[in-house]
């Protein structure tokens, strides 16, 4: 199960063309409680939200897995997808928009999704270009803080959070169900990938994870953008880490430790490699991650 996890999260790392046969990847649903279900399969974690008035659906993957997203949401309820909410603007989060969009679906967003999804982007972690959305594909309401709908007898809550994962990520709550779906703000037992080419920061890190540990209990199931639905501790222990170790490379930097040195230091990461560093980011290139966050002039 857990090798299963790190590969869902290589995926999400890797451009498109070079992933690996879609066809062979098939969609899991799990259900949370009556209402609401997680779909894993190639990317970002699905929400899904089904009931009397329509299909309410966090994140869409990969845009090749669309077909599949559709037949799992279809098993679960007859009506049509009505609304998706993006968390962020990555394409392991918003592939399947085009395809949904085109279906009559209304994509909803923080307004820098939309704006980054409209024009060519560059994630340096992966010296990769990422070329814009088709107009199909792109958010058509928009939101700078906060967005609520009412649902299935369901409130659920977007809030924006600011420059965490990115610039534009949004935490979604269903506030009876007891469920929380945090996007990329969070990586359920992995180094985080934090987005500083898009705005991304360890603080605004800590600070989602704050805002929600602030609004859960022991009940609550939190979806993380990427690995199993995860606890209130173990959210607490991912906020502890990444705050532990930005501090650690933010002191080195203060010592004059050059990124090389805290690259391959090894003590950025010290007690934490056994319950995170099995993801796709390993340990010296989250501390590389950090320590070009913080260097930069």
């Amino acid at each position: 199960m857990k090798r299963t996890w790190i590969a869902i999260a290589l995926l999400a790392a890797l451009p498109v063309a070079a992933q690996q046969d879609f066809s062979k990847i098939e969609i899991k649903t799990q259900k949370l409680n009556a209402s609401t279900y997680m779909l894993t399969g190639a990317g970002g974690n699905i929400g899904v939200c089904v009931g009397d008035d329509a299909v309410f659906v966090v994140d869409d993957q990969y845009a090749p897995m669309a077909p599949k997203i559709q037949a799992a949401i279809a098993a679960l309820s007859p009506k049509p997808v009505t609304f998706i909410l993006n968390t962020h603007w990555h394409g392991d989060h918003t592939g399947g928009n085009e395809t949904f969009g085109k279906s009559g679906a209304i994509i909803v967003a923080h307004e820098n999704v939309r704006r980054r999804m409209s024009s060519e982007q560059f994630i340096a972690l992966f010296n990769s270009k990422v070329p814009a959305s088709p107009k199909a594909a792109l958010p058509v309401v928009t939101f700078t803080s906060d967005i609520a709908f009412e649902l299935n007898g369901e409130t659920i809550r977007g809030v924006h959070v600011a420059r965490a994962h990115t610039d534009g990520d949004t935490i979604v709550h269903f506030v009876k169900g007891d469920v929380v779906h945090m996007g990329d703000t969070f990586f359920n037992g992995m180094y985080p990938f934090i987005d500083g080419s898009s705005g991304g920061t360890p603080e605004g890190i800590v600070a989602a994870a704050d805002k929600v540990l602030a609004m859960v209990t022991d009940k609550t199931q939190i979806i993380p953008g990427h690995g199993p639905v995860a606890s209130k501790a173990d959210l607490q222990a991912y906020r502890d880490m990444v705050a532990t170790t930005s501090g650690r490379v933010k002191q080195m930097i203060k010592d004059g430790k050059k990124l090389e040195e805290i690259k391959a230091a090894g003590s950025v990461t010290a007690g934490y490699e056994e319950k995170f560093g099995k993801g796709f980011i390993k340990g010296d290139k989250f501390a590389e991650m950090l320590a070009q966050g913080y260097l930069k002039p």
